[in-house]
């Protein structure tokens, strides 16, 4: 679980890291690509961060508004807040158990929120960047309210299903308006949507909706391009190639003003008070949930610097404080465009000094044993279905981010996690800390010996190379390569491997080259050391446990990474723990258990297809085989038959069978003498 800690602040002079992951939807459980794809690889660098010394806070939480919320709460039969407080408390639950450490996972329906929230839009109100439009919108007579999109159902006009919601049907996945679109002067739908609803109904009761004129606010995004270019044409040195790509997709499109408010109660109120904007029509909006997400990454960091502090300014030494701190976003690449376009545009917009996005890490799409991962049709696994299965949370955690997502989709696949398991981690860095501390147990009583690199120029040699293997490592981790710091760490541990065989690590080396023995047990042990500290961002669990095995436990040992290895944290005469198993075997029965399992109805269906495909194969192998059979003996039949009927030729002679010689000459045999037969 988390370790909750006092909140950090920057320190000035220093370089203060400031990393969020995208705030998760709060009305359904993650799922492995979700975990991976924010606030894992996060994790992993907010602790890397922390182990090089540097001032660092990590910020999270569930973002809790919106129309997707209310509609959940209407189908369990519960109000939005107490939705929202029963799926943060599961996804904080399953964060905790996967060893996310965040410094506070927050929420925000908070005061801080709401505040920050209608201070940037007023501001944005006062420069200009604000408009207000008159459209028309499904109104329901019953219950007296404007209805979002998605409180209207009905059929889909394309394809006719009967489920179709206001904003899209999910049966053949057209955008929709919720009622069928006037003509503008021209003769044309006035509508970007392909299709709408056919006998519309009101989600909440029933009532046929009707067309009523009302005011929506929009964020005149076209206005603020021109800043939003010059600042992403610095920025963009330190984002990923898919971020840069989507974005500049928008941009090549030119930006649009974008609504901002709905015709919810579940969200941020429209402030009141401000010349120009009527309180009358907007008292019933709230401000539309992308427009005020993004906000919530400050808002929770007030919660967690300023707790109980309203006027508390704490959380501005972090967000607005471009010179001293340096932000780093991490979300999956359908996220991008809140983060670099629209965030960004709010932030210009206010014309105050927001620190701003410095380096952002998008990651493609993980992917299901050749599908994707569904909740409704039960395919995947889930946060609490990764901890169902018994597994320690550090091999989940080595085996994502093994398969992260950086450049392209990647596929999660029940063999290769349980092969990672099994020859990985188990063969390589479980095999070299069980041999060098049980060695160390057996022959010198868990007592570091006295031991000098400088005699075995050999071994001076393995302290470069893996010196040569850290400046790569943390070169990765800076530049947010997590996969390829992975493979540095199990290079690191393979090279110890490399260290015991080429020394020939055993009884004869100890009894004839005893210097030698305790040199290689020396450095042995201070790369496990390393190992431990370098694999703290990815398994945290696993590092304490190695540190534990080398004596470190009850310490206080906090992960430190250095930028040179000296090979001198563990020294003669240091006692060194119990050694324990690392890891154990997965037994290869489990691949088809959790596959079947996990697998859902979808990919069941696919199973007894690819099954019924095969024995059909199969059936018609056989049948071409006997019809092969049938024809060879056919064949053999003909022949034979032809070479009986066969007339003899000149100069051949035949044999005919002999026949037994009538026994009466009589031309008709009498009654008691048989017929001869030929």
């Amino acid at each position: 679980m988390a370790t909750p800690r006092k909140p950090t602040l920057p320190v000035p002079g220093k370089e203060n890291i400031l990393i969020t992951s995208a705030l998760p939807y709060v009305n359904n459980v993650p799922h492995l690509g979700n975990i991976i794809g924010s606030v894992l690889s996060a994790d992993v660098f907010a602790r890397f961060c922390r182990a090089r010394g540097l001032p660092t806070i990590y910020i999270c939480g569930s973002d809790e508004y919106g129309t997707a919320t209310e509609t959940k709460a209407l189908s369990e039969g519960v109000d939005p807040a107490t939705l929202c407080a029963k799926y943060h408390a599961i996804h904080k639950e399953i964060y905790d158990w996967f060893r996310i450490d965040f410094d506070t996972f927050g929420r925000t329906p908070t005061d801080e929120h709401t505040d920050i929230v209608q201070s940037v839009f007023t501001r944005l109100w006062n420069n200009g960047y604000i408009e207000q439009r008159e459209t028309t919108q499904a109104y329901c007579p019953e219950h007296e309210s404007f209805l979002a999109d998605r409180y209207v159902e009905g059929e889909c006009s394309l394809c006719h299903d009967q489920g179709a919601r206001g904003d899209q049907c999910d049966a053949c996945g057209n955008l929709l308006d919720p009622m069928e679109p006037d003509l503008d002067a021209s003769g044309n739908q006035e509508t970007k949507a392909t299709g709408w609803l056919i006998n519309p109904k009101c989600k909440l009761d029933g009532t046929t909706p009707i067309k009523r004129q009302t005011k929506h606010l929009y964020l005149r995004l076209d206005a603020l391009q021109g800043e939003i270019e010059s600042w992403i044409a610095s920025a963009k040195k330190d984002w990923s190639a898919n971020c840069t790509s989507i974005t500049y997709s928008w941009l090549d499109q030119g930006l649009k003003p974008r609504g901002i408010t709905r015709d919810l109660k579940w969200g941020v109120p429209i402030p009141t008070g401000l010349d120009g904007l009527s309180e009358e029509d907007f008292a019933k909006k709230v401000f539309y949930v992308w427009f005020d997400a993004c906000i919530g990454y400050p808002s929770i960091t007030k919660t967690f610097t300023d707790p109980g502090n309203p006027g508390g300014t704490n959380w501005e030494k972090w967000w607005k404080n471009p010179e001293e701190v340096s932000l780093y976003q991490f979300m999956g690449k359908d996220n991008v465009p809140f983060h670099t376009i629209i965030w960004p545009a709010s932030q210009i917009g206010s014309k105050e000094n927001w620190t701003k996005v410095k380096t952002l890490s998008t990651t493609e799409y993980l992917n299901y044993e050749g599908g994707k991962f569904s909740k409704s049709k039960g395919v995947g696994v889930f946060g609490n279905n990764a901890r169902d299965t018994g597994i320690d949370p550090d091999i989940w955690r080595f085996y994502l981010l093994s398969r992260r997502p950086e450049t392209h989709d990647s596929e999660f696949k029940w063999e290769e996690f349980v092969d990672v398991n099994n020859n990985d981690l188990l063969k390589n860095l479980g095999n070299l800390c069980q041999r060098v501390i049980k060695f160390t147990q057996a022959k010198m009583d868990s007592v570091v010996p006295e031991f000098d690199l400088s005699k075995f120029p050999a071994l001076q040699q393995h302290k470069e190379e893996v010196n040569k293997l850290l400046q790569e490592y943390n070169s990765s981790l800076k530049g947010l390569k997590l996969r390829h710091g992975l493979s540095v760490i199990m290079a690191i541990s393979g090279f110890g491997n490399k260290l015991l065989q080429d020394n020939k690590l055993g009884n004869q080396l100890i009894a004839e080259e005893p210097e030698r023995c305790n040199a290689v047990i020396g450095i042995a042990l201070n790369i496990i050391h390393l190992l431990a500290n370098v694999l703290a961002p990815y398994m945290p669990g696993k590092s304490q446990a190695i540190l534990k095995q080398l004596g470190f436990e009850g310490e206080g040992q906090t992960a430190s990474i250095p930028d040179i290895w000296e090979a001198d944290a563990i020294k003669p005469g240091h006692k060194l723990g119990e050694p324990e198993l690392l890891f154990s075997t997965i037994p290869a029965a489990k691949i088809e258990e959790w596959r079947d399992a996990f697998g859902g109805e979808e990919l069941r269906k696919i199973k007894e297809a690819e099954a019924k495909k095969a024995a059909e194969k199969k059936l018609a192998r056989e049948k071409e085989k006997e019809k092969k059979k049938l024809k060879k003996e056919k064949e053999k039949a003909e022949k034979a038959a032809s070479e009986a009927a066969a007339p003899v030729a000149a100069g051949e002679t035949t044999t005919l069978p002999l026949r037994p010689a009538p026994a009466k000459t009589a031309a008709t045999p009498s009654a008691d003498e048989p017929t001869p037969k030929a």
